[in-house]
């Protein structure tokens, strides 16, 4: 269940992150903080083109350190 959603669980009503892509990376729970926050600020400001560049300048600097295949 979502926290503090009032739908039932069987209806689709919120965002499911799957950690599969997250963990290949070799990214840890400690890394879920910033993950977060880069997806929150994208749901409050989606229009924004100054937060589009900053999130996505974080999210490859990320990737950057965590490459899929090493």
């Amino acid at each position: 269940m979502v926290p503090y959603d009032d739908k039932s669980p069987f209806v689709t009503s919120g965002i499911r992150v799957g950690t599969a892509a997250i963990t290949t990376r070799g990214l840890k729970e400690k890394h879920m903080d910033e993950i977060v926050e880069l997806i929150d600020m994208v749901i409050q400001d989606p229009e924004s083109e100054q937060t589009l560049k900053k999130v996505k300048k974080r999210v490859h600097k990320l990737m950057e350190e965590h490459p899929l295949y090493k």
